[in-house]
């Protein structure tokens, strides 16, 4: 697997797994942090590494 599908890769896992907590993790309560805002956190890494992992594929 070359650096461009596995940045593709992990940013869209990354970003899926923070819609999955901006969504669903409302109503939980954790003492240091709120889980919607790292769920928000999550999706902008993620959405950060699969245009990356884009740019690097249309780059070659």
């Amino acid at each position: 697997m070359n650096r461009a599908s596995r940045n593709l890769l992990e940013g869209a896992a990354t970003f899926a797994v923070g819609l999955v907590l901006w969504r669903f993790t409302g109503g939980v309560e954790v003492p240091v942090v709120t889980l919607t805002k790292v769920g928000v956190a999550m999706m902008c890494v993620g959405a950060a590494l699969a245009a990356t992992g884009l740019y690097q594929a249309t780059r070659r």
